[in-house]
């Protein structure tokens, strides 16, 4: 029997994450150390992914911080080769980076100029690093890309903007395609679908008591998430453990997608049900004591 720290481990291995200067990519930098991997932190802010290498290397990891803006394909190009530079392979390559430059604008109000950087680096720019590292992957005949989309790709939501969740889905549709057009030369290609987890992009929205209070409630957890819960995803796909997976989509969004977001019923409303619903069977089973 395999033992799970083999399944999940990646020493050696090299692991590429854009967008690791803060937020969930910083958490996905880390963990993927924290398996063994060699890191190369990708961003266009390089004082942070400079802290995040000394943690990383305090730790006892190995990583190596790299200027990179995904929109530009020559600067994906040159992340991949400095990630062979250093550590000598390409393994896995997670292409986290994205904006919502069109913020919390309704759809009438949106500036042309937005809604394409939107689309320039969730949909253009996943495609410049997949292709800049399925390049080398295919060379090599092996490796894991893990885009990262959103549970705003699964489905609209007043709380996620148009052209991020266009982006987002689409960039689910080309994950499954470069699976399909890979597999047969060794290359994984998967995707993380988050939901509401605390970062820069949703400091604003989660900072609003009533809008967080309205999130949670979408959810079957009715919470937001930790980033430290994104781990086990990763690290599935990341790894051998993932070997027969490619093409799919791991929603890790507290059940939000198994309703796409819809708000759940006032209690009036189950009452109401309650009342209609022949043989008791609108009666929900609540916790002993709670008189609702």
């Amino acid at each position: 029997m395999t033992a799970a720290s083999d399944l999940f481990g990646l020493g050696g291995r090299t692991a590429v994450v854009t967008g690791a200067s803060s937020g969930l990519g910083t958490t996905f930098a880390e963990t993927l150390a924290g398996a063994g991997a060699n890191v190369v932190l990708a961003a266009r802010r390089v004082d942070r992914l400079e802290e995040l290498a000394g943690r990383i290397e305090r730790d006892g990891g190995a990583a190596v911080a790299v200027a990179c803006d995904i929109a530009d394909p020559d600067q994906t190009e040159a992340l991949m080769a400095a990630a062979v530079d250093a550590f000598g392979s390409l393994d896995v390559v997670v292409a986290n980076a994205g904006v919502v430059a069109e913020g919390g604008a309704v759809p009438e109000q949106v500036k042309p100029e937005l809604f394409a950087r939107t689309v320039e680096v969730n949909l253009a720019g996943t495609f410049h690093t997949c292709q800049a590292a399925g390049r080398r992957m295919l060379a090599n005949g092996a490796g894991s890309i893990i885009t990262v989309a959103s549970v705003a790709g699964l489905g609209a939501s007043f709380e996620a903007p148009g052209a991020y969740s266009a982006s987002k889905a689409a960039t689910i549709s080309l994950t499954k395609d470069l699976a399909l057009r890979w597999g047969d030369r060794g290359v994984r290609v998967n995707s993380i679908a988050p939901g509401w987890f605390p970062s820069e992009m949703t400091d604003v929205p989660l900072s609003v008591p009533p809008l967080r209070e309205r999130i949670a409630g979408q959810t079957a957890l009715r919470r937001v998430g930790d980033p430290a819960e994104l781990a086990g995803a990763l690290l599935l796909l990341a790894s051998d453990a993932g070997s027969y997976i490619t093409g799919t989509v791991i929603s890790v969004d507290g059940g939000q997608s198994a309703s796409f977001g819809t708000s759940p019923y006032p209690d009036m409303l189950y009452a109401a049900l309650a009342e209609r619903v022949p043989d008791g069977m609108g009666v929900r089973i609540m916790p002993e004591g709670d008189s609702r």
